[in-house]
């Protein structure tokens, strides 16, 4: 979590040399910064105890993260997607994510920020729940 915190303000830094920064909400940045980095941080710990070799690391970033991040709108509206494809989106937690992002930055965003935040508040709540789960039964722990 803390990784992915000062990699992101170190972006953020370098972005402010080239480009002039606006914060509609600052507040909703901060939030959504740290539950993103919860959220992604015990998708990585679920990720380590599952994989058993690198490749396996490898397959959980590429046939999980990326597409998710990908159908996200982090480059694009979805309301530019086919109606399949927004449909899609809608229920990826990544999506409510990066629109939060949005809406901290520039005070617009396709979802209400407070159901972004109920949307990801929930996913990392349930995926907590999973990696809490796996640690009590000792999922893959060598004794």
């Amino acid at each position: 979590m803390v990784r992915g915190l000062v990699v992101g303000l170190g972006v953020l830094l370098a972005t402010a040399a080239f480009v002039p920064l606006t914060f509609a909400h600052p507040l909703w940045i901060i939030l959504f910064a740290l539950l993103a980095a919860a959220l992604l941080g015990t998708l990585g710990l679920i990720a380590g105890l599952w994989a058993e070799k690198f490749d396996q690391m490898a397959a959980f970033q590429n046939f999980l993260i990326m597409p998710m991040t990908f159908l996200s709108g982090v480059f694009y509206s979805i309301h530019s997607l086919p109606a399949f494809w927004q449909k899609v989106s809608m229920v990826n937690p990544f999506f409510y994510m990066i629109d939060g992002f949005r809406y901290g930055f520039f005070g617009v965003g396709d979802a209400s920020p407070w159901l972004s935040l109920a949307v990801v508040g929930v996913a990392w709540l349930a995926v907590s729940a999973l990696a809490i789960h796996l640690l009590r039964i000792g999922y893959k722990l060598r004794h």
